[in-house]
């Protein structure tokens, strides 16, 4: 039996933003904002949703301390301050670093235990009624049944998921995601795809989370340069937000796989960006699956509007990598860890790690440890 979960109502389209208030009331009169430190206050978003909130006769806390790739302590120190309010509701605003936050917050205002032990034992009870609103196009994180929340004294990113996560109303309004420079565009979108080709291929992959990971793959191959290029365009960003939801459901319903694996290592040892890591892994690893799945790649190939014709199964499957190639070649990012930080030394560590998490049990092609070493190593320098 397959199961596939999502928020019990999604809000889409330019101007849906304004709908908050009036959703949020249906959860009672008190409600928190939890947001990033700064990009919601500098482009105005945070003071919209508020007066959009205070029209619609609602009392609002701000939480404003969301950092990238969240701590335990931030979110202990929100959920001391969700308690002390008793918030009735929770707004998550921001990427998906916010998104997450939020979700733990709500998670463990209804649940007892730690958010370390929801490692292993999914949370019992459904999270507070919590709206999110992505500004970002790439995490898929208003949709998901997961969230990502680090450990910094062991410096483990914990993996936490279940359809009690989900939240109740997601809002996509690509208006919100027109401020966002070119280089977090091009990292959100490539974890959008990282995303969409991870549930694709992954054992756990169903006719449902098949049918968006392919539609997510279509729009953002389609849209990511466009969007890098001209963020003003509000159809390319429409697109970028359909793409990335859609992604997030694919994903949320049959899970990631190595890439992810391999990625939170990067941003718990170096605080590499969960996007960009992703994007630096998602042609090696590309090339260490494809033999497992040909024609699955195949049909990547083809979404990313590859011509296939006449092609037999494996090269098409290979048209599919080279697309991935080309489309990362023309978003300018940083392709070797060396780049950005990452040392050597550390690949040992990181290549253990990634070996045992759970992402890696569905990737197609089982790795063996000194695989995923390799893997590191050809991405380095």
């Amino acid at each position: 039996m397959n199961l596939f979960v999502s928020p019990s109502k999604i809000l889409y389209g330019e101007g849906s933003l304004n709908k908050a208030g009036e959703e949020a009331a249906l959860f009672g009169e008190k409600v928190m904002i939890v947001t990033g430190k700064s990009s919601c206050k500098k482009f105005g978003i945070l003071d919209k949703l508020i007066k959009i909130l205070e029209d619609a006769q609602l009392k609002v806390v701000i939480f404003d301390k969301v950092e990238s790739d969240p701590s335990v302590f931030t979110v202990e120190e929100g959920l001391a301050i969700a308690k002390e309010s008793k918030c009735d509701s929770i707004i998550a605003i921001g990427g998906g670093s916010p998104i997450d936050a939020a979700k733990a917050i709500a998670i463990m205002l209804t649940n007892e235990g730690d958010l370390a032990s929801f490692q292993k034992q999914k949370p019992s009870v459904k999270c507070k009624p919590l709206i999110a609103i992505p500004t970002t196009a790439g995490t898929g994180s208003e949709v998901s049944k997961y969230l990502v929340i680090t450990d910094t004294v062991n410096k483990i990113k914990m993996l936490i998921g279940g359809e009690n996560c989900v939240p109740e109303v997601a809002i996509l309004d690509p208006i919100v995601t027109l401020t966002m420079p070119a280089n977090v565009t091009g990292t959100t979108g490539m974890d959008a795809l990282t995303h969409a080709i991870e549930a694709f291929i992954s054992q756990k992959a169903q006719p449902l989370t098949n049918m968006y990971a392919l539609k997510a793959i279509t729009l953002l191959s389609q849209n990511l340069v466009k969007a890098m290029k001209n963020g003003d365009n509000l159809e390319t960003r429409s697109n970028m937000l359909l793409g990335q939801m859609y992604a997030g459901l694919a994903f949320s319903n049959a899970s990631v796989a190595l890439v992810h694996s391999m990625s939170r290592p990067l941003g718990a040892y170096f605080g590499i960006p969960h996007g960009m890591a992703n994007a630096i892994l998602l042609p090696k690893v590309m090339e260490f699956n494809r033999a497992a799945c040909p024609e699955k790649f195949a049909e990547v190939a083809k979404a990313m509007g590859e011509n296939i014709d006449n092609l037999t199964i494996r090269e098409s499957s290979m048209k599919a990598i080279q697309a991935i190639i080309n489309l990362y070649d023309d978003t300018f990012l940083p392709k070797k860890l060396s780049a950005i930080g990452v040392t050597k030394d550390k690949i040992p560590t990181m290549a253990k790690d990634a070996f045992n998490s759970v992402s890696t049990s569905f990737n197609p092609c089982k790795p063996k440890l000194e695989d995923v070493i390799s893997l590191y190593e050809s991405i380095y320098d």
